[in-house]
């Protein structure tokens, strides 16, 4: 028989999880820091886009499986389910393998019979961003979408009674600019993933959104038009969206879940028409 062995339990409390939240939410404005485009020239031009062909060795093939690869193809990464691109061509190169040399005692490279190298050039759209480029449209949807799924589940065994999940976005999930398709996408994505998670998590997590608008991070101080053509008068600060977490990581929220709240001062909710009540519209293009 065994002696007792001392088990180790992950849980987290009412802090904790106040505490989780805030990390994750300061870790997701960073990294959406690291990755939004550069503000948007004159005449509405994001950033450059375009393809770009890059080859991919599939190492150890069994021969002839390469044959069903054609060009045309779309190659997708199932697991990270993220499109590659499309096969441009395919090149076959015998397989390798490092194996001992008894007489001389050293490794050297050996071919292995049956199997095969696939050299498989593929396609991609890119967005040229502030120092790289980024491959596909699935960025930003794996980012704002895949990844908060992926780290919930993850949690999940580990929540404490009455834990709650919160996931930041942004109101783009319901207004949108020209060239935006792939972030606004993602935004609305997550919307709905709020409210799936709620759904799978019931009765272990209460899941909820927010989308906050205009918020200042930094040291500016906005007055004039900026700030008064926001309902509220102002425009938002991170005290904003973190007073809003607390609450509903708290008691007093305890019958709240699949919710998502936007906080921007009211912006969302205007009826903006040319001429109507100080609005004007001075043109332009969504080319």
């Amino acid at each position: 028989m065994e002696p007792n062995k001392p088990k180790f339990r992950f849980r987290l409390n009412l802090f904790d999880s106040i505490v989780l939240v805030l990390a994750l939410a300061v870790g997701a404005f960073l990294v959406w820091s690291s990755i939004k485009p550069a503000a948007a020239p004159a005449g509405g031009a994001v950033s450059a886009a375009g393809t770009v062909q890059y080859t991919i060795r599939f190492q150890k093939m069994i021969q002839g499986v390469s044959e069903r690869i054609k060009p045309g193809d779309q190659l997708v990464d199932t697991v990270k389910n993220y499109e590659l691109g499309t096969v441009v061509s395919v090149e076959t190169v015998p397989a390798q393998a490092l194996i001992q040399d008894p007489e001389h005692k050293a490794f050297v490279l050996a071919g292995i019979e049956g199997y095969e190298d696939a050299l498989v050039t593929v396609e991609a759209p890119y967005t040229e961003g502030e120092d790289s480029l980024l491959l596909g449209g699935g960025f930003k949807l794996r980012v704002g979408v895949t990844a908060p799924f992926y780290l919930t589940k993850l949690f999940a065994p580990h929540f404490a009674p009455e834990a709650a999940v919160i996931n930041i976005f942004s109101s783009r999930d319901r207004m949108s600019q020209p060239q935006t398709e792939s972030y606004t996408a993602a935004k609305g994505g997550i919307s709905a993933l709020t409210h799936a998670l709620a759904v799978s998590l019931a009765g272990k997590v209460r899941v909820n959104s927010i989308s906050p608008g205009w918020i200042e991070t930094g040291d500016t101080v906005w007055t004039g038009p900026d700030a008064d053509q926001q309902p509220a008068g102002r425009v938002g600060n991170p005290l904003d969206i973190a007073n809003m977490v607390l609450f509903l990581c708290s008691d007093k929220a305890g019958f709240i879940t699949g919710e998502n709240i936007c906080i921007d001062g009211g912006m969302t909710l205007q009826m903006i028409y040319h001429n109507d009540f100080g609005w004007t519209y001075e043109g332009g293009s969504n080319a």
